[in-house]
């Protein structure tokens, strides 16, 4: 009994040393691993993929008629998301339009009635050439009169009569002119109408301008190649102008990782620097990227309450600065924002 008892305590020594010796390389190889990356590389696991996340805002205001896209669908640049009742729109859209047409109407109006008034203005120059023609006629008989007169040829009754054709013929004269400047200042005001209609043609053409406007928006399209993401409104539904519908993820523009790094390892990095990515849903595939950009601050000066040291609560916190890196892989379909990578960055020589 005794010597299998001691065998077994043999047994149980020997696998204990070996376990022991094996928990031993495994943490100096680790060890070992660790420091050797931490020499030549920088490397960060708070990290998170970024694209641009938009909102789709509605411009237009009404109920819903017809909705065309389900969550996380992919949609192409131009296709039309949702339809907006827009007979509201459109009826604004033709009152518009018949304002506009009448004032034009008002417009040809007025042009004729300047061609009109000009012609009549323009008959009262043969009556204005006539009058003066009489004026001078009377002018000359009375002259001749006042003669007769000094010679003793004729009686102050005839030389009065003269003198009265001839007042007469100069009235007749000054009434033809002012009948002809009158008809000109009707001409005048007709153009300075014109005008008016003209200026109110201008504003009904930016009004019908801005009623197309609305009329488009009561149909929303996606502004770029995109997908979808939680979907917020059915057919029937009223909304607001301004309101948000849903969020789209743009897939035109390029993805970036936003790497938190500690400060103390801000020296060994620089824009232009390769970087290694792994993201936590592929730890078997590497995607490569370069630095683009580093903050000017601290993830903790840009928050809502940055942190004041001077209330006598200090502890000293090692804070991270935000780098922008983007992605070079042209098969980066996989990665998917707000995805956490650990991001790997050989230090600069």
């Amino acid at each position: 009994m005794k010597r299998s008892s001691n065998s077994v305590d043999k047994f149980i020594t020997r696998i204990t040393s070996l376990i022991a010796a094996l928990i031993v390389i495994v943490v100096l190889t680790w060890g070992g691993w660790s420091f050797w990356k931490n020499r030549r590389c920088e490397e960060t696991n708070d990290a998170q993929v970024q694209e641009y996340i938009n909102p789709l805002i509605s411009r237009a205001g009404g109920f819903i008629t017809r909705v065309n896209f389900e969550e996380n669908q992919y949609l192409h640049k131009g296709d039309t998301l949702l339809v907006i009742d827009n007979r509201e729109y459109s009826f604004t859209k033709q009152q518009t339009e018949a304002s506009l047409a009448n004032a034009r109407a008002q417009l040809a109006v007025l042009q004729s009635n300047v061609l009109t008034l000009q012609k009549a203005a323009d008959a009262l120059q043969p009556a204005i050439a006539a009058t003066q023609a009489k004026l001078l006629r009377q002018q000359q008989e009375e002259d001749r009169y006042r003669q007769l007169l000094a010679v003793e040829s004729a009686t102050r009754q005839q030389v009065e009569a003269v003198e009265a054709n001839r007042a007469v013929a100069e009235a007749d004269c000054q009434a033809a002119r002012g009948s002809y400047t009158a008809a000109q200042g009707k001409v005048r005001d007709a153009c300075t109408q014109q005008q008016v209609v003209r200026a109110e043609i201008e504003r009904l053409l930016a009004l019908l301008q801005r009623n197309t406007l609305d009329v488009s928006y009561t149909v929303i399209l996606a502004p770029y190649n995109c997908r979808i993401g939680r979907r917020t409104v059915e057919v029937g539904q009223m909304i607001d102008p301004g309101q948000v519908l849903a969020y789209v993820v743009d897939k035109e523009s390029d993805k970036w990782v936003v790497a938190n790094f500690k400060e103390t390892q801000l020296a060994n990095l620089q824009v232009g620097q390769h970087a290694d990515i792994v993201a936590d849903a592929y730890p078997g595939k590497h995607f490569s990227g370069h630095i683009i950009s580093l903050s000017p601050a601290t993830g903790s000066a840009f928050s809502l309450l940055p942190p004041d040291n001077a209330t006598g609560n200090y502890v000293k916190i090692v804070q991270r600065v935000p780098v922008r890196i983007r992605i070079d892989d042209t098969d980066s379909s996989q990665l998917e924002a707000g995805m956490n990578v650990n991001v790997l960055i050989p230090k600069k020589s």
